[in-house]
């Protein structure tokens, strides 16, 4: 195996593999990158079981042929060489790396131990890149990062006709965002729905890759558990989790709430001001008003902030709520609407963020479930 590749896309296709390897394994080639010269280009694979990542890059294949690297090492290697083109070839036993007078030798894993990768999935439909991207950066915010309750890791995805739905919880807070898809000629009729990891998600919608489409390959009721995603030169396929959600319907009826509105940018950074004399878990508060400001404040005793910002209040004449304010801080950012609406219930109860368009109207094409705290500050 020999091939010559440009350092710029040999370490892309090294760092966007890597991803998918596990941080700890018993089983050693699992550490390892797959890579395959052929015909003009070098594929890069990694596999932990649960996600199989494959990007493939331009490359000149002197030898056509495979070999297993340990994946960190050589992303490490990839990181320090020098700009310009890079020589690799298997010598032996060894994976040799050569740049501009640069020479790096490298261990090699057995490929015979390497388990077979799975099959991507058939074609089911497709997604605009960008928009997928965006979706779910704004949902997976909400997804738990406890792994002994993997159900709440997740990301919900639904298809229905030409909508596909995201939606994450951790159970403090509910994230969905609705975006149009076109279905494929093997999507079938009526509603289907996945569980997928978030942190994968959001790994594959991180890609560079924000153009054209993301084809979704999915076959519900078999493909042995598994949605493969293919954009670009990358083609990522996940296993799926078990499980579903907890229904959001009644959770988003906010009958009955005040509804307040507010310059998103300027409450996310007066969050992040006032935040800082809070300590550890302790909530900002927020004092709507119906003479048109928010008071924020955080602290106890002599160490406390607080800043004022014009805000509208309608259906009340004032609302106290508190919030965490890494959790307030995610759903702020997690829109990108200039103003958003939020709908109160009040303390130690539901409030529901959604984006202000510019006609002033609620778009719930995204919308931000939170749990206000009981505690006020």
């Amino acid at each position: 195996m020999e091939f010559r590749i440009d350092r710029t896309a040999f370490a892309e296709a090294v760092g966007r593999a890597v991803r998918a390897l596990p941080a700890r394994t018993p089983v050693p080639v699992l550490g390892g990158l797959l890579l395959e010269a052929d015909a003009g280009r070098l594929a890069v694979t990694g596999f932990d079981f649960e996600a199989a990542v494959r990007v493939e890059a331009e490359a000149e294949a002197l030898a056509p042929g495979r070999v297993l690297v340990l994946g960190r090492r050589l992303l490490d290697v990839c990181r320090v060489l020098p700009e310009g083109p890079v020589s690799c070839a298997l010598e032996a036993s060894r994976f040799a790396v050569e740049a501009d007078g640069t020479r790096f030798g490298l261990s090699t894993l057995p490929l015979a131990e390497y388990p077979a990768l799975p099959a991507p999935p058939a074609p089911y439909g497709t997604v605009d890149a960008g928009a997928f991207a965006t979706a779910v950066a704004q949902v997976a915010v909400a997804a738990g990062r406890d792994e002994t309750l993997p159900l709440l890791t997740g990301v919900q995805l639904r298809l229905e006709g030409g909508e596909m739905t995201l939606a994450a919880s951790d159970r403090y807070r509910y994230a969905v965002r609705r975006l149009e898809w076109q279905p494929g000629a093997a999507a079938t009729d009526g509603v289907v729905e996945a569980l997928l990891p978030a942190r994968r998600l959001l790994d594959l919608a991180r890609s560079p890759e924000r153009s054209g489409d993301v084809v979704i390959g999915w076959e519900p009721g078999g493909g042995g558990g598994l949605i493969g995603f293919e954009g670009g030169r990358t083609r990522t396929a996940l296993r799926l989790l078990d499980g579903r959600l907890p229904a959001y319907k009644s959770l988003f009826d906010m009958s009955g709430a005040a509804v307040a509105e507010v310059e998103r940018e300027g409450l996310a950074e007066a969050v992040r001001r006032v935040a800082v004399v809070a300590e550890a878990n302790s909530p900002v508060r927020l004092d709507f008003s119906a003479d048109g400001s928010v008071l924020l404040r955080a602290g106890y005793g002599d160490d406390v902030a607080a800043q004022r910002l014009p805000a509208t209040l309608s259906g009340a004449e004032e609302v106290p709520v508190a919030f965490n304010p890494a959790y307030l801080l995610d759903a702020l950012t997690s829109f990108e609407s200039p103003r958003v609406r939020l709908e109160l219930l009040g303390a130690g109860q539901r409030a529901l963020l959604h984006a202000v368009d510019e006609r002033g109207d609620a778009a719930g094409a995204h919308r931000h479930l939170l749990m206000s705290v009981k505690q006020l500050v």
